[in-house]
């Protein structure tokens, strides 16, 4: 083996460490509770989309699968972990290969067009699920490791997620229209990869955890808050792997 390719393994094992303990960090250090479901809401998800778009499907997939799975053993929750394992590396694979294999539109007025429409659908959700599922007194949790006792009791209005929604609309069309309307392309993946989780821990819950513990009522109510914690991890990672691609163009490609 050369320098050169023992180099290059040598910096791809430790890209692969350092995001793997990220999506751990991100999965554990800030959580709000929902009592509905009996589990708790992360921003996991913001690290498992940067790091499958930044360094492709196998750190994705790695770095997504077992970052999550400890962050779910350090959290108490041994019995998610080994689908979360499976879910969360499924997850970060299927974003890291979408992002290679772009769709190809003839014009750029369809790719303006495609990005509104995907701007539109994530603005949507965010202000639909946010309202009926994260408004109202919320238990936020902030630290390493968390708190026993919530941080912070907090009142969220549901005008807050319509607004953000809102928001999100307005940037993403901004976005399409005047600097990238590939930029659509990099929310129908991490929202196709985003998918897979929801639909996973449905099967999971439904007909593995359901027959154990009676978590038939669950499966039903987490589709919901899987979706929002889909739907606000993407928000947050794409501007910071369009920033990191800005800097470092190598990365891109």
């Amino acid at each position: 083996m050369s320098p050169r390719t023992t180099a290059s393994t040598a910096m791809r094992l430790s890209i692969t460490a350092i995001f793997t303990s990220l999506v751990f960090v991100a999965t554990t250090i800030f959580s709000i509770y929902v009592p509905q479901t009996r589990g708790f809401f992360n921003i996991g998800e913001t690290m498992v989309f940067t790091t499958a778009l930044l360094f492709g499907p196998f750190v994705g997939a790695f770095a997504g699968g077992v970052g999550s799975m400890l962050a779910d053993l350090f959290l108490g929750f041994p019995h998610y972990a080994p689908a979360t394992l499976v879910i969360k590396a499924c997850e970060g694979a299927v974003v890291g290969v979408l992002n290679r294999k772009r769709l190809r539109f003839s014009s750029k007025l369809q790719w303006k067009a495609f990005t509104v429409t995907f701007g539109l659908i994530a603005g949507v959700l965010l202000g639909a699920i946010g309202s009926l599922y994260y408004s109202g007194s919320v238990e936020l949790y902030i630290g390493f490791p968390p708190s026993e006792s919530p941080t912070l009791n907090l009142f969220v209005p549901t005008e807050f997620w319509y607004t953000l929604g809102a928001l999100v609309v307005l940037l993403v069309g901004l976005m399409g229209f005047v600097f990238e309307p590939e930029f659509g392309w990099l929310i129908i993946t991490t929202l196709i990869g985003g998918s897979v989780m929801v639909i996973g821990y449905f099967i999971y819950q439904l007909f593995f955890l359901g027959p154990l513990f009676g978590f038939y009522v669950v499966a039903i109510a987490e589709i919901p808050v899987n979706i929002g914690q889909m739907t606000i991890g993407l928000i947050v990672a794409l501007p910071i792997v369009r920033a990191i691609w800005r800097f470092l163009p190598s990365l891109k490609s």
